[in-house]
């Protein structure tokens, strides 16, 4: 790492550090060094081993404590969506795609009927 001695006056001491030397770093542009060790294309291999928790979402639902500890075998909670509404297909907590539930060989799965685009996902992480 390269330093070089700040011109500048140094900022109003708030820890007892006044009259010390103060000195700006400089650090390398990493993108730059990524390109100028290979062909510029990101290598994305590392991360496909990468555990991802998949979790469908049939609808939800908002219960006092009371109505929730009054619950009991038999008992049924009416959901905010409609019977017939796609699931939510949801990738360790973000929302990826809409889907309907299907039987493949006696177990469940879900078709996946609308993906959401990669530039809808990373705007609503911000």
């Amino acid at each position: 790492m390269n330093s070089e001695t700040n011109p500048a006056p140094p900022p109003p001491a708030a820890n007892g550090a006044a009259g010390k030397d103060y000195t700006r770093a400089n650090f390398e542009n990493l993108q730059a060094e990524a390109v100028a060790h290979g062909s510029g294309d990101l290598n994305l291999d590392v991360l496909l081993d990468v555990a991802v928790t998949i979790s469908m979402e049939v609808g939800r639902a908002r219960l006092p404590i009371r109505n929730l500890l009054q619950l009991n075998q038999g008992s049924v909670v009416e959901l905010e969506r409609a019977a017939g509404e796609p699931l939510d297909v949801y990738a360790n907590g973000t929302l990826i795609a809409h889907g309907e539930v299907v039987v493949v060989n006696e177990k469940f799965g879900v078709r996946l009927t609308d993906v959401v685009s990669p530039a809808e996902r990373i705007r609503k992480l911000r």
